[in-house]
Parts: C-alpha cells; sequence; structure tokens
C-alpha cells in the first residue's frame, strides 16, 4: 500500500510540475538594456536555531503559516501573495521540497496503517517590499550610502538595526513615493536558503553594478560613488527590501500610500529574535547613473501606482 501512494504522489508530481515550470517561464522579466548601476546591504544566517543565537549568526553566503501540512500539498501554495516570479520561485521551493520528502521516503504511518503526505515542519515567511520614488529623494540615497558604510552586517541584531534604519528612511520622504509593491510567502526551512538566494539573484541581476556593498560584514566601495542629475519628474528610485523571518506579523497588498506606510511600520519592527535575512537593494547610486519611466516599468512590472 505504502508503494503504491509513493508511486502515485510522484506521479502527481511530475504531472503538475511541468505546467507549473512553463508557466514560470513565461513570468521571467526582461531586464532594461542600460540598467543602472546600485547599492546592496544585506546578511543572515539560515543555520536551525538550537545551533546558533540570534545575535551570534553570521552570513551564510548568498541572498535568503507555519506548521506543516498535508493532501492535498498542492493547494497550499495558492495562500502566499506573491505574484510574477517571485511568486514562482516560492511555489517551486514547495514543490521542491515535497519531491525530495517524497523520493527519499519522508512519509509516516496513518491510524489505519497506510503512509500520508509528507508534513514540513517550520516555515520561513519570505517578505518583499519595493517602493518606486522620484528622484528628487537624493537624501534617501544618502542615508542608505550612509548604512552601507557604517552598519555591522555580520549579526542578526545589527541587521535589524538596519531593517529599521531604512525603512525610517523611506518613511521619511511620503511625498516623493510614486509606486510600491508588496509580495509574501512561506517555504519550508530546507528551502530558505536557496528560494532567499534566488529573489535576490533576481533582484539583483537589475543593477548593471554594485557600486557600494555591505554584505555579511564585508565592505565594498566604488570610487564613482555620487548621485547624477536626475529629472525629478520623469526618473525614478527604486529601494527594494528582501526580508526572511519566522514573524506572524499580516502583510497586505499595497495599493494606497496608507498601506505603504503600515506595511513599512510592520517590516521594520520585526524583531531581532525572528529575522533570518536581509536584503535592501536599490537602484540608481553611481553619478549621472538614472532610472528613467520606462526602464523602471521594464525591470519592476509588479509596481502599483500609489
Amino acid at each position: 500500500m505504502g508503494t503504491k501512494l509513493l508511486f502515485c504522489i510522484r506521479r502527481l508530481l511530475a504531472l503538475l510540475l511541468l505546467p507549473i515550470a512553463l508557466v514560470g517561464f513565461s513570468l521571467v522579466q526582461v531586464q532594461p538594456a542600460d540598467a543602472a548601476r546600485g547599492g546592496r546591504i544585506g546578511g543572515g544566517n539560515f543555520r536551525a536555531p538550537s545551533t546558533s543565537s540570534p545575535s551570534s549568526r553570521s552570513y551564510s553566503g548568498g541572498g535568503y503559516r507555519g506548521g506543516g501540512f498535508g493532501f492535498p500539498f498542492i493547494i497550499p501554495i495558492f495562500g502566499f501573495g506573491g505574484g510574477g516570479l517571485f511568486g514562482f520561485l516560492i511555489l517551486m521551493a514547495i514543490a521542491g521540497v515535497l519531491v525530495n520528502a517524497v523520493r527519499n521516503g519522508n512519509v509516516s504511518p496513518t491510524l489505519d496503517g497506510s503512509q500520508a503526505a509528507p508534513t514540513l515542519s517550520r516555515n520561513v515567511n519570505m517578505i518583499q517590499v519595493q517602493v518606486g520614488l522620484l528622484a528628487s529623494a537624493k537624501s534617501l540615497q544618502g542615508d542608505l550610502r550612509r548604512i552601507a558604510l557604517t552598519a555591522d552586517t555580520s549579526n542578526i541584531v545589527s541587521l535589524q538595526r538596519v531593517l529599521q534604519e531604512t525603512t525610517l528612511a523611506l518613511l521619511r520622504q511620503p511625498d516623493l513615493w510614486v509606486y510600491a509593491n508588496s509580495e509574501v510567502g512561506n517555504v519550508p526551512f530546507n528551502a530558505a536558503e536557496s528560494t532567499f538566494n534566488r529573489l535576490s539573484m533576481n533582484e539583483r541581476s537589475k543593477l548593471d553594478a554594485e557600486l557600494i556593498s555591505n554584505v555579511g560584514g564585508r565592505q565594498q566601495t566604488d570610487v564613482n560613488l555620487g548621485s547624477g542629475d536626475a529629472d525629478a519628474a520623469n526618473e525614478f528610485i527604486v529601494v527594494t527590501l528582501l526580508a526572511a523571518s519566522t514573524t506572524k506579523a499580516k502583510f497586505c497588498g499595497i495599493e494606497t500610500e496608507e498601506d505603504l506606510r503600515q506595511t513599512l511600520r510592520i517590516l521594520g519592527s520585526t524583531a531581532s529574535s525572528d529575522l533570518i535575512a536581509l536584503e535592501v537593494i536599490w537602484q540608481p547610486e553611481g553619478h549621472g547613473d538614472v532610472l528613467s519611466a520606462e526602464d523602471l516599468v521594464t525591470a519592476y512590472p509588479n509596481l502599483q501606482h500609489l
């Protein structure tokens, strides 16, 4: 009975993953031909909590509803608020864990002796918030540059301060908010690091280069830093915050300025004990670099006008 059930599960997954993959390819975002240079701050650790304390977590290298679930284990993937490539990566992370669980025979017997679908312990929330501001928000670039040059990104407690300072810097520029978007998904803990890395790489690939970087305690700065002369009416600054956490906070979609304000406040108040990893990515950063309206729409198609 158990062998037959495993065979059926594998067949079901095989049938479902192919159309999912085809849809995912259609969601790949086209990058602008002349991407602007930007900056990046990040760090975190995906080790199990039992092996490290929040204050001693160190960055593991890349970028990053609790409880398990059973049949039908494809249905819960529609419970996240992600869209586009974000949602696809979350979906593939869950599917990958399920495939590995079935392949390894990670199933437990039920009361009637049959084998149930695998349960997945401790999920991690992936939270991505993006804000598009008018390019006249030069002080925001200065704030992000200051954080990048002074922050300690080698431990979670300091990364929580980075998150708090970044959200505060954004909250102080409400008159320049133009676009925003928030996406939330949750994945099993053992797929969290790879999922976070993929989400981070997707955002970093939108930059032509990273002129300033402070990741995992390692800082790099290009000599060509300095804001260019941008047209405030037709050019923009985009800031992406990507966080992995165990927080239970509820994040809603962003349609108005008040929605964005509440989202930033909730994200910024994430406790260091809940935060696992963080990335702050922004563009443009270098002297003479601009992000036009066309480039913004191409690179960030999920942004909503406020």
